[in-house]
C-alpha cells in the first residue's frame, strides 16, 4: 500500500474521529458495513427540524473509514437533510472519478483523494457517507 494513502492529514482526522462518540439521545442513526474488510459503522444524527444540529459515530474500521467519519462529524452539522443527502450520495457514486473536486463535494475530503487509486479501498472513504445518506432516508 502506497504511502500516500497514511499520509499524516489521514492519521490525524482518523485520530480526531476517535474524539467523536455516539450520541446518546440520537433522532436519527444507521450502521452499515463492509463485509469484505470487516469496517462497520454506525451514524447518529440529533436534528432540530430539517437541520442537523449534532453528528456522533461509532467507527470500527480502517484509517480511511475512521477519517471519512471524521470529516462527517465536522462538517455536517448545520446542514439540511436534502442537501447532505444529496452530497453524500454523489460523493458515494462518484468517488472514483478523479476530474471530480472531492472538496466541491464534501469539505476536507480532498485529503482522502489518494483512495481513488486503490479500488479496493474506495468503500472505506464511501461508507461513513453511505451511512449518512441512510440515516437521512431512514430517519429514526
Amino acid at each position: 500500500m502506497s504511502e500516500d494513502l497514511y499520509q499524516q492529514a489521514i492519521i490525524a482526522l482518523a485520530k480526531r474521529s476517535r474524539e467523536q462518540p455516539r450520541l446518546d439521545r440520537p433522532d436519527r442513526s444507521a450502521t452499515v458495513d463492509n463485509p469484505l474488510c470487516g469496517d462497520r459503522i454506525t451514524i447518529d444524527l440529533i436534528m432540530n427540524g430539517e437541520t442537523v444540529d449534532e453528528v456522533g459515530h461509532k467507527t470500527r474500521g480502517c484509517l480511511l473509514c475512521e477519517a471519512s467519519a471524521c470529516l462527517i462529524a465536522e462538517h455536517a452539522p448545520g446542514g439540511t437533510i436534502d442537501s447532505l443527502k444529496a452530497r453524500a450520495e454523489a460523493l458515494v457514486g462518484s468517488f472514483a472519478d478523479e476530474d471530480l473536486s472531492l472538496s466541491d463535494l464534501w469539505p476536507g475530503l480532498d485529503t482522502l483523494a489518494p483512495a481513488r487509486g486503490y479500488k479496493s479501498r474506495r468503500e472505506c472513504v464511501t461508507l461513513p457517507f453511505q451511512a449518512l445518506s441512510k440515516a437521512l432516508r431512514e430517519g429514526a
